[in-house]
């Protein structure tokens, strides 16, 4: 039931106490704490563009579809320089405006069930998500040609020369082939790869597996590529600093002077290694894009769905929509091969 009386705190104030809320769902599980973090910086973002001292309760409807707007024109900092092109859509993505909304949704809703705010103004917005699906200005996925010019630069990377002027201890090669590899072969998400421990790989049966612990406290067991696994071992054993430090003994991913890498430093990676890649291969793909191209692959190839799901930490099947991209040509190709006429003249 709603509270008898109301507070009338601001947006600034209401969005500290329901940011406070959520990081301490992380402490039993309920939420996981890259999770939290989205939902902390939504609405951070949602105090930046309501203003700090606004009223929450003084928002209406006509305000939301402001801010939804507002955010939905704001640039894509994934999206690298000259990415978009002229009559393109260079703002937030439907995703992430779908997320965003989701996000101060859930904060309206507790703040009606806290007593910040009579009417949940979420109600009374008429700006509608935009749908999932339909013709995207730019792929997500790379293409079969494009993924193997990425994986092929990758593995091509330890046997390179050094660059003029790095030393041996500042030699990075096979740390980034493992970095492209995995996100190229096993979809992780970035937050699940920056986080990886050394005692996380292990090898059972002669394979070797990575324990990746992902959203919600959930965890699963990948087997990795038999060639990942060459260049994983091959980095464990002469590619990885040796550092002194308790963080830098268990992370798997090191910068040159033994700290753990950032999400940040993770596309700095694929970017470099890109450079190397055949120009008419080559395209700029996020972390993220990386992800899709797993799945993609993967289901065209008609690996099993709920295979694909477990790989990618997905607890519902339906989930692996958003992560299937269309590929050139694949409707010819399954038609050609039709079940229904195979072997008949």
């Amino acid at each position: 039931m709603r509270p008898a009386e109301l507070d009338r705190v601001t947006v600034a104030e209401a969005a500290d106490r329901y940011v406070e809320l959520v990081r301490a769902r992380t402490l039993t599980g309920a939420l996981s704490p890259a999770t939290a973090e989205v939902y902390a910086r939504d609405v951070a973002t949602l105090v930046e563009l309501a203003g700090e001292q606004t009223v929450l309760d003084d928002l209406t409807g006509a305000d939301v579809d402001a801010i939804l707007l507002a955010f939905a024109r704001r640039p894509d900092g994934r999206s690298s320089p000259g990415s978009a092109r002229e009559g393109q859509w260079a703002g937030q993505s439907p995703s992430s405006q779908a997320r965003f909304r989701r996000s101060i949704s859930a904060l309206f809703k507790h703040a009606a069930l806290a007593g910040w705010v009579q009417i949940n103004p979420m109600t009374a917005s008429t700006v509608t998500a935009r749908q999932r699906g339909g013709l995207r200005a730019e792929r997500r996925a790379l293409t079969r040609e494009q993924a193997q010019g990425l994986i092929g630069a990758a593995q091509g990377l330890p046997e390179a020369p050094p660059p003029p002027g790095k030393r041996r201890d500042q030699r990075t090669e096979l740390r980034d082939a493992v970095i492209v590899l995995l996100l190229a072969t096993v979809g992780p998400r970035v937050s699940e790869l920056v986080r990886a421990n050394v005692e996380d790989f292990f090898t059972n049966d002669g394979v070797r597996y990575w324990r990746i612990f992902g959203k919600g406290g959930r965890t699963r067991d990948v087997p990795l590529p038999d060639g990942v696994a060459r260049v994983l071992q091959a980095y464990l054993e002469r590619g990885r600093p040796q550092t002194a430090g308790a963080a830098g003994e268990k992370a798997l991913l090191l910068s040159w002077r033994g700290r753990r890498l950032a999400r940040g430093d993770v596309q700095a990676v694929i970017d470099r290694v890109q450079q190397r890649v055949d120009a008419d291969q080559r395209r700029s793909v996020t972390p993220h894009g990386l992800r899709h191209t797993t799945a993609t692959h993967l289901l065209a190839d008609a690996v099993d769905m709920d295979a694909v799901r477990r790989v990618l930490g997905h607890s519902d099947l339906s989930t692996l929509g958003r992560y299937r991209d269309e590929l050139p040509g694949e409707l010819e190709v399954a038609m050609r091969s039709h079940p229904l006429l195979r072997g008949r003249p």
